[in-house]
């Protein structure tokens, strides 16, 4: 029973079209309403079913926009289908046809969830209008939970904060795979914000209003992973009960974004290599591949090429994944956004946590840039919360500090560049040592581009204590 486009829209893309499902047990009055939805102008795809056990197994492995469905049946009626319906997908919409002696069963009905009923005998018009509606009435609604599903994700995704050059690089690079619908490869540390770039690859992109699914491969156990990618069939092992959609299934027209890749099985790689090479794959029990348009973003927080040359990871799945890479530096390496970021985690969570926070004393600020952040971005923002939470006053002090943060000492003094200055003296100290770093130690070529002698240079590194 495979569902057959509406004969008046044959310039449709009828693989695109939503299904109508005619469930009617008197072959006569099935005929008789296929031909009636025939003459709709309203593209769609219709498929039929003799009864409601035989329209659920067709919903078990297809979606249906509207069912429109007799209300007496025998075995399983209309109202056993309407419950299944509504278990399966709350947005499918379901029409009742029913006889004058069961009409206040199709109102009851209406509690249920069911969108409308038609009366036998009934208009043909009549019947055809409510199916519209109710076709609409899906189309809306789906429409309205994906514009929800991308607002959510826009706001789960948040915004790449920062202003250094390393910030700048990686939004270059955003913009660039946003552009072509090619396989990423991110690499970085942990906690550095690798599904954040994917998230933005993803909205920027022109699938931004496809869904965005995210899975982490060394979270889930390797006798899972596949049946979570994949999906399964009823019956394929014990306790399949009923059919289970894949998460590629689920991210169908979107994007997939596969973090800590580098942990995926050898026996997944070789599925995964084969989607990535015809966007086909097997559910585990099934006799008949899915197809599926998805892009896949993949994570790593270990070089995968070492991976490769160890065996541990196949070489041309690595060549599939990385058309585009994106390395994220530590945040180590771009202490200049950390002021920003703090400033931001603190709206954000003062917000979330009902407290005001004004803002941090200069010696919490420069302690969180002496640090070395080798949980990156997730460990500051955790942090932070911490700290608004011990605050008792509206501004944030030393003393609800972690002892890892506060014990930390520089010795190269890199941080102390970033740190707010207080005095002229430390202004003069901070651009000397700037430029001195910059120029590599050339104080001939330090002094001419600060505008002043070279033995003023030395008399000033002298007197500020400058390490070259």
């Amino acid at each position: 029973m495979k569902p057959e486009p509406n004969p008046d829209k044959t310039a449709a893309d009828s693989g695109a079209l939503p299904t109508i499902l005619v469930t009617e047990d008197d072959r006569n009055m099935r005929e008789l309403i296929l031909a009636v939805l025939g003459e709709s102008s309203m593209p769609f795809k219709v498929a039929s079913a003799e009864n409601a056990h035989e329209a659920m197994d067709f919903l078990e492995n297809n979606d249906a926009a509207v069912v429109l469905t007799d209300l007496r049946m025998p075995g399983a009626d209309g109202i056993d289908l309407l419950k299944f319906v509504k278990s399966r997908d709350p947005l499918t919409q379901v029409v009742l046809v029913t006889g004058y002696a069961t009409v206040e069963s199709a109102v009851d009905a209406l509690k249920e969830g069911a969108y409308d009923y038609v009366q036998k005998p009934f208009d043909t018009i009549k019947l055809r209008c409510v199916v519209e509606k109710a076709l609409g009435y899906h189309q809306l609604s789906t429409e309205n939970q994906r514009l929800r599903q991308q607002r959510r994700a826009f706001e789960e995704g948040g915004e790449i904060i920062g202003q250094s050059q390393a910030k700048e690089r990686v939004e270059r690079l955003i913009d660039a795979a946003a552009a072509y619908d090619s396989s990423v490869l991110i690499f970085g540390e942990s906690g550095s914000g690798k599904e954040l770039v994917a998230r933005q690859i993803h909205l920027r992109g022109k699938r931004s209003d496809k869904p965005f699914v995210a899975i982490n491969c060394a979270a889930i156990p390797e006798n899972l992973i596949e049946s979570e990618l994949f999906g399964y069939r009823k019956g394929a092992f014990t306790g399949a009960e009923r059919n289970k959609p894949g998460l590629f299934e689920v991210a169908d027209g979107g994007t997939l974004f596969l973090d800590e890749i580098n942990n995926a099985p050898m026996a997944l790689q070789a599925k995964l290599l084969r989607v990535l090479q015809d966007g086909s794959f097997y559910p585990t029990g099934a006799t008949e591949p899915i197809h599926v348009d998805v892009r896949v973003i993949a994570a790593s927080n270990r070089p995968i090429p070492e991976l490769v040359e160890k065996g541990a990871f196949r070489e041309d799945l690595f060549y599939r994944l990385s058309v585009m890479e994106i390395t994220i530096p530590p945040l180590r390496e771009r202490r200049e956004d950390i002021a920003l970021l703090v400033y931001y985690f603190l709206n954000k969570h003062s917000l979330r946590l009902d407290k005001h926070i004004a803002g941090v004393s200069t010696t919490v600020l420069g302690a969180l840039m002496r640090y070395d952040w080798p949980g990156n971005v997730r460990e500051l923002e955790n942090i932070v919360q911490r700290m608004i939470i011990l605050a008792e006053s509206d501004h944030i002090d030393a003393d609800v500090l972690p002892t890892r943060v506060t014990e930390q000492k520089d010795p190269r003094g890199r941080a102390l560049d970033y740190l707010p200055p207080q005095s002229l003296d430390e202004v003069e100290a901070y651009f000397i040592r700037k430029t001195l770093r910059e120029t590599r130690g050339d104080r001939a070529l330090a002094a001419e581009i600060l505008g002043i002698d070279k033995s003023t240079l030395w008399r000033k590194v002298k007197r500020y204590g400058i390490e070259e």
